[in-house]
This record gives structure tokens, sequence and C-alpha cells, in this order.
């Protein structure tokens, strides 16, 4: 079992820069990938950025050149700095874990706000 927790989100304005860390807890030896999706009212969740264990990024094409995922392995926390933010960023944060060896196993944080307001 693998525990996530974030924090860092918040309201912010428009050009503005948030945080947002999620540091997990729990069998996190096991864990491969980490990564934060984001979900606006109405809409699915969407992937936003995603890195390995090993330090290989990912990054939607809204994420790209305004965000940078970043992991600390020795305190299994993944980080994602938020950089020109756009009203259209806001959304609830879910930080993302996926772990296990034979059979994969994704673990989901609760959420974190972000507000960017025009």
């Amino acid at each position: 079992q693998v525990q996530l927790v974030e924090s860092g989100g918040g309201l912010v304005q428009t050009g503005g820069s948030l945080r947002l860390s999620c540091a997990a807890s729990g069998s996190t030896f096991s864990i491969s990938v980490m990564g934060w999706f984001r979900q606006a009212p109405g809409k699915q969740r969407e992937l936003v950025a995603t890195i390995t264990r090993g330090g290989i990024t990912n990054y939607s094409d809204s994420a790209k050149g305004r965000f940078t995922i970043s992991r600390d392995n020795a305190k299994n926390t993944v980080y994602l700095q938020m950089n020109s933010l756009k009203p259209e960023d806001t959304a609830v944060y879910y930080c993302n874990a996926n772990a296990g060896r034979t059979v994969v196993v994704s673990y989901w944080g609760q959420g974190t706000q972000v507000t960017v307001s025009s």
C-alpha cells in the first residue's frame, strides 16, 4: 500500500506561480512512475506530467514550457512547479503513483485545489 498526501494548492492571480508537493509513504520502494493529474469542474481527469524513478519526464501539451515536475527519491516526494498560470489551469490537482512489480497498482492522493483568478 502507498499513501499520497498533496500540499501547496491555493489561489493565485494570472501569471503567478505555485509549487505542489506530494509525499508518499508506505511501500515506497515499489513506486516506479509518479505524476500529477488534474480535473476541472465538468471535465475528465487529465494528465499534467509524469516522472520515472530515473527522472524521465513527460508533459501534456498545456504543461510544456510552464510546468516542471521533479522528484526526490530519498524523500519519496514529487513536486510540480507551475509558472505563468492561467485561469484554465484552475482544477483539483491529484498526485498519482504506480507501484508494484508483477502487478502494478495505481494510487491517488486526495487532491489539492488550484484556483487561478483572471
